[in-house]
């Protein structure tokens, strides 16, 4: 009995479950690079056994599910949720990395995350440009959609950290694919943020169309910040990063700024949601999608004052990272309370 509910509850498993990783993930980060190093391994520890336990429950749907599987696959709203699984793996390839696991883990994950990223960004993109029935604008596109942009910032930032770490000629190599990545990145989120943003002030929006994933508003914004900054750390091992180095100061100023905006009008929108429009607050997998944003930015933050040594940005990383943490923490207990029980004999 318990299998065959755990088999049927599998078929609506969110395709952006992985968000948790994503959040697990850049909470560790930042605890890290703030100096908590024991919450910081405890988070990792976690996180892998959450990698992995994910990785099951989605070749399990596939395999039980497939209608289900292909069919998000191919939906306006959850297919981009897929990208979790790119970011994730970045995340956690970073993650690795920044506490000092094996060299060669962080590369697998690296493999692993850019073949998924090549798989999903042509898969997801040709199937919604090629379908015949489509939804309007407004049914068809929210924040989510900008985990497209955090998944190819998450393979830049991984390959900027693999590049500090690996001798030449290979570092030249993946320095260079990370600030290609970067940029597209970039592109990426300017092109879709103008879609989204039409569709907040020209189209009507009721309390359920402000989803979590509007939170990666944010965080596409944050971990480009922090793309940006590893980036300008390595210019002096790259010749052409070096002559790049203003552009790329500038821009990711520009990144950090943008998303800094995102905070208070997120925090208002919430406000009007909850507390005006009194939507009702209930654990759903998407909040893992606002709880990254948060972790991000402190991550960000921090490693934006590291590279352009802006001292009064100290303060704001260990304020952002408690609000992060406390976000991840609420999220985990909903998460544990949501969790099905087996129901007795």
């Amino acid at each position: 009995m318990i299998l065959v509910k755990f088999r049927a509850g599998l078929a609506g498993l969110s395709p952006a479950y992985f968000g948790m990783v994503m959040a697990t993930g850049i909470v560790s980060v930042a605890a890290q690079l703030l100096g908590i190093a024991w919450l910081a391994r405890a988070l990792y520890a976690l996180n892998c056994a959450f990698y992995l336990a994910l990785w099951l429950l989605y070749l399990l749907r596939m395999a039980w599910h497939p209608g289900a599987f292909f069919g998000d696959l191919c939906d306006h709203l959850r297919g981009p949720g897929y990208f979790t699984t790119v970011a994730a793996s970045g995340v956690l390839g970073s993650q690795t990395l920044l506490l000092g696991g094996p060299l060669a883990a962080g590369f697998a994950l690296w493999c692993i995350a850019l073949g998924l990223w090549l798989a999903l960004t042509y898969a997801i993109f040709t199937i919604l440009t090629v379908k015949d029935a489509k939804p309007p604008l407004d049914r068809g596109i929210n924040g989510g959609w900008l985990l497209a942009v955090v998944a190819t910032q998450s393979i830049a930032v991984l390959s900027a950290l693999l590049a500090a770490r690996i001798g030449q000629p290979h570092k030249l190599e993946l320095n260079f694919f990370a600030l290609s990545m970067w940029l597209w990145g970039g592109m990426l989120y300017i092109w879709m943020m103008s879609l989204i943003f039409y569709r907040y002030t020209f189209f009507s929006f009721q309390p359920g169309d402000l989803s979590p994933p509007y939170w990666i508003n944010m965080g596409a914004m944050a971990i480009s910040t922090l793309a940006g900054s590893l980036l300008i750390v390595n210019a002096p091992d790259a010749p052409f990063l070096q002559s790049l180095r203003p552009f790329i100061k500038g821009f990711t100023v520009f990144y950090w700024a943008t998303g800094t905006w995102w905070i208070p009008m997120l925090l208002v929108l919430g406000v009007w949601r909850h507390v005006y429009r009194r939507f009702p607050l209930r654990y759903d997998p998407l909040y893992w999608g606002a709880v990254f944003p948060l972790g991000m930015y402190a991550a960000s933050t921090h490693e934006l004052n590291v590279a352009l040594e802006l001292d009064f940005l100290e303060p704001l990383p260990r304020i952002v990272f408690v609000v992060a943490l406390a976000a991840w923490l609420t999220t985990f207990v909903g998460w544990l309370r949501a969790a099905p029980r087996p129901t007795p004999p």
